[in-house]
């Protein structure tokens, strides 16, 4: 299951005391259903502010968002919550784990909150997958960094999104640590067929990806 993403001369700024500051302008993308892409750039270019934008979670000054048939513009909160829960996935680079709930517990909430009643076993089918049946009961504070970024990824493909979304998913990690992520990031992409797109500064995850842009300036320039 995958979905196609289209940005269509995106602006967005931000207020600060001196003054209204552009982080797009004009950016347009254009991403095939169940493709990936790298979006890299110098820090501060703005690029966890596309992410927010391809989320709905950021609203642009002027320009549209179009990811599969849904146009993100014309939703209101409650229906772009809805959509978020249905059809995308968030993978962040500090893990954001309810320190509360057990590995199991992460992965099952975003499914109970939807009212699935096969949460529990889902859960833990996606946590086999990720390598982690013998760490289902253990909290965040038990695991490794590694098995902390499995569990958000478990816990972000749990739903079968159509949408997969990255900040830095390997930026927390060390390199053999990031590695061993990254190939399973992959590899559970290619099995659900979504739609990946990566914010990186790390060549090695840019490099993986088939397509890549650079934000720099408040624009987007193919690589």
């Amino acid at each position: 299951m995958s979905t196609s993403v289209q940005m269509s001369d995106i602006c967005l700024t931000y207020p600060t005391e001196s003054g209204s500051v552009a982080v797009l302008n004009n950016a347009s993308l254009n991403v095939p259903p169940g493709e990936t892409l790298a979006i890299t750039g110098p820090s501060g270019s703005g690029k966890t502010s596309l992410l927010l934008l391809l989320s709905g979670l950021e609203r642009p000054d002027r320009g549209e968002i179009l990811v599969g048939s849904q146009r993100l513009g014309q939703m209101d909160s409650n229906a772009l919550a809805d959509w978020r829960s249905q059809h995308l996935g968030i993978i962040f680079q500090s893990f954001h784990l309810l320190p509360g709930l057990s590995a199991l517990g992460n992965v099952s909430l975003p499914l109970e909150i939807a009212g699935q009643s096969n949460a529990r076993e889902r859960a833990i089918n996606m946590l086999e997958a990720v390598g982690l049946s013998h760490r289902l009961q253990h909290y965040p504070a038990q695991l490794s960094g590694g098995e902390q970024q499995r569990v958000a990824i478990a816990r972000a493909l749990v739903h079968q999104p159509s949408l997969l979304l990255g900040d830095e998913p390997t930026g927390n990690l060390d390199r053999q640590t990031g590695e061993k992520v990254l190939s399973l990031l992959f590899d559970l992409h290619r099995d659900s067929k979504s739609t990946l797109i990566l914010v990186t500064h790390d060549e090695r995850v840019a490099e993986r990806c088939q397509h890549r842009v650079r934000m720099e300036g408040g624009c987007l320039h193919a690589v």
